[in-house]
């Protein structure tokens, strides 16, 4: 493997070069995963315009929004690690409301979110049509691995010591999951570019040897 430092800046014009060369009249559907340590959501979120300039519209979806309720996300507490592992998040939901909409042969018609940490209930979030060539970015961590139908995938990946580092005091409980996570499904062998972020200020894409 190769590893090539980069800038933030020239990252996000690296993704944006990427996925706007692919298939023009197609709805691409992109995951940006990463633990929050690794800022999938800023890197998400930086690639709009960039696309946008490129003539992808872009359309943000952010996996915080499809929570689970908590009667079942918090079954075993607050703080545990399988929970959040295996069913923090409502891959069903997601699924069915965006990433299936927006794949081949789907209505277009997502909605963005269904459920917050903040507002246990349902999200009363309007329907919105995705354009023929929009590009949909989900961001969130554990998005690898799960048989969730995405079309193009970046993996931030961030060593335990570094994750150890970064993570906040309050989400600290999280790390055993993601230890689970590189073991069991080794997300870097696998996705399509694998950004390394140890240090945030200095990203690098890890690319295979030709």
């Amino acid at each position: 493997m190769r590893v090539r430092p980069v800038s933030f800046a020239v990252l996000v014009e690296d993704l944006a070069d990427r996925l706007a060369s692919r298939e023009s009249d197609s709805r691409i559907r992109v995951a940006v995963d990463g633990a929050d340590a690794a800022g999938p959501g800023r890197l998400a979120d930086a690639l709009v315009d960039p696309l946008r300039v490129r003539g992808r519209p872009a359309v943000r979806i952010d996996t915080g929004d499809f929570l689970r309720p908590a009667s079942l996300r918090l079954e075993f507490g607050r703080t545990n690690p399988d929970s959040f592992y295996t069913g923090w998040f409502d891959e069903a939901g997601l699924i069915r409301e965006v990433l299936d909409p927006a794949g081949p042969g789907g209505t277009g018609r997502i909605v963005t979110r269904l459920r917050t940490a903040a507002v246990d209930r349902a999200v009363r979030e309007p329907y919105q049509t995705l354009p023929e060539n929009a590009v949909l970015l989900v961001s969130g961590p554990l998005l690898l691995g799960s048989g969730l139908p995405f079309d193009f995938t970046v993996h931030l990946a961030v060593s335990a010591a570094a994750l150890d580092r970064r993570t906040e005091p309050g989400e600290r409980w999280t790390l055993p999951a993601f230890a689970r996570y590189v073991d069991e499904v080794a997300p870097e062998t696998f996705a399509d570019v694998v950004v390394r972020l140890d240090d945030p200020r200095h990203p690098a894409l890890v690319t295979a040897l030709s």
